[in-house]
């Protein structure tokens, strides 16, 4: 299953890479895109939930690497006022035919 990574800069400046088990993120992320901490939260927990349900339908088992992304995003979220903003610097790798 192709994993895929996020990269995001948090409203204290604070860059952090982010994993997904899934390529699944581009659904819910988009680089370049600014949201709220809170709307963010709620983007990644929905695609590691995504992830998580592809990765337990191809290998039946669940995936933890996709729960301690959204604990470590949860983390630094807490750190910060729920209407800041989380930028999104890249989403990667690209999906087929999208710029690299």
């Amino acid at each position: 299953m192709p994993e895929a990574g996020v990269t995001v800069r948090w409203p204290d400046g604070r860059v952090e890479e982010c994993w997904s088990p899934s390529l699944v993120v581009h659904d819910h992320l988009e680089a370049g895109r600014r949201y709220t901490v809170a709307d963010f939260v709620d983007r990644c927990t929905a695609a590691m939930a995504e992830a998580d349900r592809r990765v337990r339908a191809r290998y039946g088992f669940a995936c933890t690497g996709a729960a301690a992304t959204v604990e470590a995003v949860g983390a630094s979220a807490s750190r910060h006022a729920a209407d800041a903003e989380v930028e999104v610097l890249r989403v990667h790798p690209p999906l087929p035919g999208e710029p690299a």
